[in-house]
């Protein structure tokens, strides 16, 4: 398990830069892009593996991020075949919850809470 251990007084100057990464971006990653947005000390993102998703993941999302996330096994695989140069550096988690939530249910904030909490503060 990595944990993100942010440098001293680093919350006070520049907040962490978080990607969240499903498939999609219309479920998971979206919600909790919703849920961490404007929470102090955090700038999020969200994005997508897939050609359809609603918004896609590409080589500037990986460079703007400082802690990456993705929801299963297989998102991690792909960002590292499409972006291993772009990854190198990267702290990439894998949060291993499945496509079974539609966007901002509350079972899912509950999941996305927990399976966060060992990594980043919790709003």
């Amino acid at each position: 398990m990595i944990c993100w251990q942010p440098k001293q007084n680093e919350f006070m100057s520049d907040p962490l830069k978080i990607l969240f990464i499903c498939s999609q971006n219309r479920w998971r990653s979206l919600t909790a892009e919703k849920m961490y947005a404007g929470f102090s000390g955090y700038t999020v993102r969200s994005a997508g593996t897939e050609a359809n998703a609603r918004i896609r993941v590409n080589e500037g999302h990986i460079g703007w991020a400082d802690l990456i996330f993705v929801m299963e096994k297989n998102h991690k695989e792909r960002l590292q075949d499409k972006f291993a140069e772009a990854l190198r550096g990267k702290k990439v988690i894998c949060l291993h919850i499945g496509d079974d939530y539609q966007f901002m249910n509350s079972n899912l904030q509950e999941v996305l809470k927990e399976k966060l909490k060992p990594h980043i503060a919790v709003p």
